[in-house]
């Protein structure tokens, strides 16, 4: 009996999270796997990498509903929270949720002052600005109000407000800092994002812009995430409808790149601590289940903002599919997508300038985010179908929504799916106005050796990417061929 598209999306998630129990299983008590309980890999007699033998899931608590932002105030005095600072930007803190947080802690008497300078995609200056802020008034807890960049500079300003005698480059990832590993435990911090995105609430990233690297970089510590993360649906009312398109599209990548990197097992070496197992492990059974969820959840839902931003049931599916994007990639990790992201922000600046509607107000060129991870989105995932057919066809199916008949699915060779992905891919975004392709915003063949040499140091995520090895000599290659491809769609 013929078995409906909407069916067969229906019982995704159930399916998907029967396979990861039962890999989860074989991977648990697989005899080569290399554990103490297990016995040694046979891989290590031949002097090969070993890889991990366990993947660890740590997040930040969620509050999730209408108006809870209210609720900081209480939950700040119940902490007995001795001055707190408070962490925006200039947009934000003229807004609704930075008043709501403002009444709130005056309701509830806890002391506070605000730090409302934060920049649309920071950089070593206006950290350095939020760290000497929360080192003059040593809080005792700190709250962040905004998107993405709010949140990660707020979790600098925690981190360099424990470390006081430290600078930045101590816990930037190597090879760009030295990547020393942060070991005191922080303050509490509680997030409270305004856009529906970066799933920052949830992670222990913070990323920003390195102006000598002319690409972004940042730190990656389990003890950055967020104490809680407050996910207001009211709060993201005022968010421009250009913003909401950007952050999706962050959603987005988060969801597909987690779901498509390197299997946790596969990552090496094997830490000889527990302390040295990273933030970003791989894809394991967990990060599936949120990653798959999230990815559904915003091919359903973004376009449906896009067409009407006032389409409050869709904009709040989408902050839940941030927050779900969040626990899945905080945990499994991004890939290629988010590192030539980096250098295609950061070179905008010095190179093709190029200013994204809707932000207006930065008041420098920028390429947002979102923006920057979609632009080689199609031709990565063409890239990298061969490492795992069966997760790109998978997605395939989301992205075709309820137009395809199951059968055309099953006769399709592996060989054809990363261009059905790739097509899918460019056809979504398509339909949701943004720039399709580098050229599109400035870029020009001439471009790809700089950005290949800003994507190459992004180690940190690099080392997640299915079929590519940074080290191997033909990296350079791959990179180019996928920013190649990326020109135009």
């Amino acid at each position: 009996m013929r078995v409906t598209q909407t069916k067969q999306l229906n019982r995704l998630s159930a399916r998907e999270g029967s396979l990861a129990a039962r890999t989860l299983m074989n991977l648990t008590h697989s005899p080569s796997c290399g554990c103490s309980a297990c016995g040694t890999r046979s891989l290590s007699a031949h002097n090969a990498p070993v890889g991990d033998n366990a993947f660890e899931v740590q997040s930040a608590a969620i509050r999730f509903g209408h108006n809870v932002t209210r609720e900081v105030g209480q939950d700040l005095a119940s902490m007995r929270a001795r001055l707190v600072g408070v962490y925006t930007d200039p947009t934000v803190a003229k807004l609704k949720p930075v008043r709501t947080v403002l009444e709130s802690l005056e309701e509830n008497r806890v002391p506070h002052k605000m730090f409302e300078q934060v920049k649309c995609e920071p950089n070593e200056d206006s950290l350095q600005a939020a760290i000497d802020f929360a080192r003059q008034h040593n809080f005792s807890h700190f709250v962040a109000v905004g998107g993405g960049s709010t949140m990660d500079t707020a979790k600098v300003a925690n981190l360099f407000s424990v470390y006081k005698n430290e600078e930045l480059l101590t816990f930037v990832n190597a090879p760009v800092g030295k990547g020393q590993i942060v070991t005191q435990a922080l303050n509490p911090l509680i997030a409270i994002p305004t856009t529906a995105g970066t799933g920052s609430e949830t992670t222990g990233q913070a990323i920003y812009d390195h102006q000598s690297l002319g690409a972004k970089t940042g730190i990656a510590s389990r003890l950055l995430r967020p104490t809680m993360g407050i996910v207001d649906v009211w709060n993201i009312d005022t968010c421009p409808v250009e913003v909401h398109i950007s952050a999706g599209l962050d959603t987005l990548f988060h969801a597909l790149e987690s779901y498509t990197a390197i299997p946790y097992h596969q990552r090496t070496p094997r830490p000889q601590h527990p302390t040295e197992r990273p933030a970003y492990q791989g894809a394991n059974p967990m990060s599936d289940v949120f990653s798959l969820w999230a990815l559904k959840t915003t091919i359903e839902n973004l376009p449906r903002v896009a067409r009407d931003p006032t389409d409050k049931k869709a904009k709040e599916q989408m902050l839940l599919a941030s927050t779900f994007a969040g626990y899945g990639f905080g945990t499994a990790g991004v890939h290629l997508c988010h590192a030539s992201s980096y250098p295609i922000s950061g070179l905008n600046k010095k190179g093709p300038q190029y200013s994204h509607p809707g932000y207006e107000n930065v008041g420098e060129p920028i390429i947002p985010h979102g923006i920057s991870v979609a632009l080689t989105g199609p031709a990565v995932f063409k890239f990298t179908a061969p490492s795992n057919p069966a997760r790109h066809r998978e997605a395939a199916k989301l992205f075709a929504g309820l137009d395809v008949e199951p059968k055309e699915w099953e006769r399709l060779p592996d060989t054809d799916i990363g261009q059905l992905l790739y097509d899918r891919i460019a056809s979504f975004l398509a339909q949701l106005g943004i720039p399709m392709g580098l050229s599109k915003v400035g870029y020009s063949s001439s471009d790809i050796p700089a950005l290949v040499e800003g994507t190459l140091p992004q180690r940190r995520v690099l080392n997640l990417a299915p079929n590519f090895n940074p080290e191997l000599d033909e990296a350079r290659d791959h990179l180019s061929g996928i920013l190649e491809q990326s020109l135009k769609y």
